[in-house]
């Protein structure tokens, strides 16, 4: 029988072949094809240099490394900016050498404001979804779910659901974690239909998160490029939920539909916890008119959104005596003496250990995806493929191909490379290349974060195999989408 570990490396292989073949291809291209894309290049052809090999085989290398993450035990954020840093010192020598160190820093320091807008705009999400986790609403959902004695059908179309409509606000990994913990307390000891579900939750986050500028970081990437405006990916809503839905049935007639054990678990939410999503409602709909009212970068908003939450914690720590001894009198009176126990151990709310707990290593690895696909772009590698596919190749059929990648290397990369290009698409493409990049994923287990964090959570129970099985259907649904999506948006190609 063939270890997890046989399968990881596997797995990791496959991968490494993959990439290797797109970089051959990259490299052969840059000695035979003879259109180079001046406006998006620097202006020196390097493209066939000593440098421009290297930085593309670094790249290869510290890519190989992210995938051995589950192998290695390395934060995939490390080799990642170690090759951003050399690729752009080997672009900036070539430059001062040639007498033009002022092209090249340019060009750097566009790629990092391009990077700090997203940058800022994460780093509010986050940490209004964990300001929510700290203040116990994801548990409280958790706990209703678990003590509502659902069937197991209607477990697996509840966390189905519910994984597709939290997605869109919250990042995948989150909402999928959630859901795998709700299925394994209440289907406990029964794997094949906890596997079943983690297959169900991790397709319908990813297919969640294509159709809302918040549910992924590659729509918000193609937002605040202003490729589509905020409205226009509500247009991807059917084609997302046609991608979830086909495997969802095809799955549902496996399910073995039995009642689980009742459970009893009960969580209060903590103060302040309603007021928290409401702010982080205005927050979103400041960051939306800030950036179709006012043309500023959605950053904004969600900084001044920031602020707003800074305020209300200085608020509910500075009103916190006050609460306590309110509640104490109250919960003395009903004899309450559980809820009275409980307030003994509430500790304020603070903002900045909310901002700590963000995902500094998808942060920090986000960045050095951008930095190095930039430094590529700058080289010229971008031009020449964008040259191949969306020169040569019906723009459609390249962005199915990129969604299909996106499933062995990482959809952030993915999407940066297709902006970077700048191909000339109509809205209709830009909203198909969102569309196949975001669920893309879903097709292998380790091709999204959601599938990952899965991985490890039920560890032995949600593996790559047991995922694989499904992929026909998967594949069923991603052509299905995409097949709405032409047909229902076709006056926008």
């Amino acid at each position: 029988m063939t270890s997890p570990h046989d399968l990881a490396l596997r797995l990791t292989l496959r991968r490494g072949v993959w990439l290797l073949a797109v970089t051959c291809f990259l490299l052969f291209s840059s000695f035979f094809s003879t259109s180079v894309f001046a406006a998006e290049v620097g202006t020196l052809p390097l493209t066939g240099s000593f440098v421009g090999i290297a930085s593309v085989v670094i790249f290869l290398l510290a890519y190989l490394l992210v995938m051995l993450e589950e192998i290695l035990h390395m934060r995939k954020s490390k080799p990642v900016l170690v090759a951003a840093g050399l690729i752009w010192a080997m672009v900036a020598y070539v430059y001062v050498q040639a007498g033009l160190p002022d092209e090249a820093e340019t060009a750097f320091r566009e790629t990092l404001l391009e990077y700090t807008e997203l940058l800022l705009f994460l780093l509010v999400a986050m940490t209004y979804i964990n300001a929510m986790e700290e203040r116990r609403v994801f548990d409280a959902l958790r706990a209703w779910l678990v003590r509502t004695g659902f069937s197991y059908r209607s477990l697996f179309w509840i966390t189905g659901f519910l994984a597709f409509w939290i997605s869109s606000i919250a990042n995948n990994m989150t909402t999928a974690m959630l859901m795998c913990a709700v299925v394994l307390k209440v289907a406990e000891n029964d794997n094949k239909f906890i596997s079943l579900c983690c297959v169900n939750v991790v397709v319908a986050s990813n297919a969640g998160g294509a159709f809302s500028p918040f549910g992924d970081i590659t729509t918000l990437m193609v937002w605040q490029a202003g490729q589509v405006p905020f409205g226009g990916f509500f247009a991807l809503l059917l084609p997302a939920i046609v991608n979830f839905m086909v495997p969802a049935v095809i799955m549902n007639f496996f399910i073995v539909n039995r009642q689980p054990a009742a459970l009893t678990e009960r969580v209060w939410l903590k103060r302040g916890a309603r007021r928290i999503i409401v702010l982080f409602l205005i927050t979103v709909a400041i960051s939306v008119l800030c950036h179709s009212m006012l043309h500023l970068p959605p950053a904004a908003g969600m900084m001044f959104g920031l602020g707003l939450l800074q305020f209300f914690g200085y608020y509910l720590r500075k009103s916190l005596p006050r609460s306590l001894e309110r509640k104490r009198e109250r919960y003395s009176r009903r004899g309450d003496w559980k809820k009275l126990e409980q307030l003994g151990s509430v500790v304020p709310f603070d903002i900045f250990s909310r901002i700590a707990r963000s995902e500094w290593d998808t942060l920090l690895f986000f960045y050095g995806v951008v930095m190095c696909v930039g430094g590529l772009g700058f080289l010229g590698y971008l031009g020449l493929l964008s040259e191949t596919l969306y020169g040569s190749w019906n723009p459609v059929w390249a962005n199915v191909v990129l969604g299909l990648i996106s499933a062995v290397v990482d959809n952030i990369p993915v999407m940066f490379a297709v902006l970077s290009m700048a191909p000339d698409m109509t809205t209709g493409n830009w909203l198909l290349i969102t569309l196949t990049a975001g669920v893309g994923g879903s097709v292998l287990a380790m091709g999204s974060a959601a599938g990952v964090a899965l991985m490890g959570q039920a560890r032995g129970i949600y593996t790559f195999v047991g995922h694989l099985r499904w992929a026909p259907a998967i594949l069923l649904g991603y052509a299905a989408s995409i097949a709405v999506h032409l047909w229902l948006n076709a006056s926008m190609f």
